[in-house]
Parts: structure tokens; C-alpha cells; sequence
């Protein structure tokens, strides 16, 4: 599969620009000349065109994370009861109801989902659990039928800045002046140059490996970082995952673990660059209500 028009060349994987991906032992990788696919990727013969020293190059998780498997590390966790007359995990802010935490999904006829996974089709319901793994892989329509099958909606995009900047309208959650690591905001290393071992564009064409959010520094569970918190006492906001708004046009909001600064800053940053169908590891969401 390529993505964009063009032949391969007889040395290599490129004619005009073309990336060429391929998939070995369902791992996701890129067709790589043998010599390119070292230290942490490896390379499997058979699956490319081209001459046989163009091999599909993947990695080799040395974190351990087996990208086919389906961890559930949100089984057993429960919602507090709400505050200010609002459901169960959610917050009273001005005159609406949000969760407190960034939502994960269990599935509608039981048990929880593996968050680092698109649900696909399958009927989900969102969850707002302080410790749990938030859910990223989702897109905004996904994410909707996620809080409407909770009694929830997604929140509006004024609905969500309110919850970020206070009553006081403060480009942070924590205030106007920006402390590096008081959120989850300061990863040095962007996940896919760590996971596929270089700084080639081709990895940005892989932003769907479930183990992009299972490495060390990177996504965090919801409230651990304790000082990131609004003056409602609303958590993660900023960084962690960017959170869908209900913009029919597209928009997540507040940054993730690795920027909250190209977009604007905190509270103010807003990507606008993707329809409702978009999905990878940063994008997550909570409700309103």
C-alpha cells in the first residue's frame, strides 16, 4: 500500500516521494532498505516490491508492548458520585455537569474497553474513573455515541473552555502563568521516533500502534497529576490526550502529553486541522451534560 500515487524504484522504496507500507506478524512497518531497519525495528523478507534487500521493516518493541495484544487496565473501576446534583464522575461547573476525568469505554453489554484501540462500530459507553487509563484512538463520532449511550453529549467548545480557563478565564487550568510538568505536557521524545527508532516521516504514517500509548513517560492515568486541575477541580485538561468538542467541523482541544503549545497555549490550544472521522493516539474526549 502506498500513500500516494508513483512507482517503486528498483533500489528502494521512494520514486517521487512515495512511503510504502506493509504489515509483518500484523505489526505495521515501512518497506525499508535492510541497511535503514536497525536497532530497534527489524526487517521481514518477502513483503515489499522491489529488489530483495527492500524488506518490510517494523519494530521491535524492546519496551515489551505486544502491539496485538488488548490490555483492559480499567476492569473493576467504579465513578464517584457526582457533585452539585450532577451523574455520577461528573462536576458541577456554572450551569452544566462535565467528568472529571478524561473518559474510557466499557463496552454496552459489558466490560471495559482496551484504550489503546479504536472501538470500531462496536455500542460503547463513556466512563469518567480518577486512576483510569484514558481512552485515545477515538474519533468524535465515536466519542458522541460514547456519551450519549452514558446519558451524556459531548461538551460544546464553550462549554469546554469554560471548564479549563474558571471562572476567572485563566490560560491554564492552574492559572495565567505556564509550569512546565505541572500537567502532563513535557514528553522530551515524540512516542513514534522512540517506538520506531528514528526521526524518518515515515512514522507519523504509523500513529495507530496501540503501543504508542504504553511507553514510559507518555500517557498518564487520569488525576495523576494532581496540580492539574481546574478551579471546578476539573483534571487534565491540558496535555495528556487532546478531548473532542462538539464542533461538527472537527476540533480537540487542550494539547497531549508531548504539546500544549504549537496550537496555543493550555487551555487556548485547539487543533482545527481534521474532520469528525480522525482518530490516533492522542485524541480522547469527555462529556457534558
Amino acid at each position: 500500500m502506498a500513500d500516494d500515487a508513483g512507482a517503486v524504484d528498483a533500489g528502494g522504496v521512494r520514486d517521487a516521494g512515495v512511503i510504502v507500507t506493509c504489515t509483518a506478524g500484523g505489526i505495521p512497518g515501512t518497506c525499508l532498505d535492510v541497511s535503514e531497519c536497525r536497532d530497534t525495528r527489524q526487517p521481514t523478507a518477502g513483503l515489499c516490491p522491489g529488489a530483495a534487500n527492500i524488506q518490510c521493516c517494523t519494530p521491535r518493541y524492546t519496551n515489551a508492548c505486544d502491539p496485538n495484544a488488548r490490555p483492559r487496565p480499567n476492569e473493576g473501576l467504579t465513578e464517584a458520585a457526582g457533585t452539585g446534583g450532577c451523574p455520577a464522575g461528573m462536576v458541577r461547573v456554572s450551569t452544566f455537569c462535565i467528568d472529571r476525568y478524561e473518559a474510557f469505554l466499557e463496552e454496552t453489554d459489558g466490560g471495559t474497553w482496551c484504550p489503546f484501540v479504536n472501538p470500531g462500530s462496536r455500542p460503547m459507553r463513556a466512563r469518567s474513573v480518577e486512576g483510569a487509563v484514558p481512552q485515545g484512538f477515538i474519533n468524535q463520532v465515536q466519542a458522541s455515541a460514547a456519551c450519549v449511550a452514558a446519558g451524556k453529549r459531548l461538551c460544546t467548545d464553550t462549554e469546554w473552555l469554560r471548564a479549563c480557563r474558571g471562572p476567572t478565564n485563566t490560560t491554564y487550568p492552574y492559572g495565567n502563568t505556564r509550569m512546565t510538568g505541572v500537567c502532563n505536557d513535557r514528553r522530551s521524545v515524540h512516542p513514534a521516533i522512540e517506538l520506531y527508532g528514528t526521526g524518518a516521516s515515515w512514522v507519523y504514517s504509523h500513529i495507530d500502534s496501540p503501543c504508542l500509548n504504553q511507553l514510559d513517560g507518555g500517557l498518564a492515568r487520569s488525576g495523576d497529576f494532581t496540580g492539574c486541575s481546574s478551579a471546578d477541580g476539573v483534571f487534565d485538561l491540558m496535555g495528556n490526550l487532546h478531548e473532542w468538542t462538539a464542533d461538527p467541523a472537527g476540533t480537540f482541544r487542550g494539547g497531549f502529553f508531548v504539546d500544549t503549545v504549537v496550537n496555543g497555549n493550555g487551555c487556548l490550544y485547539a487543533t482545527t486541522a481534521h474532520d469528525v472521522s480522525h482518530w490516533d493516539y492522542s485524541t480522547g474526549f469527555r462529556c457534558c451534560q
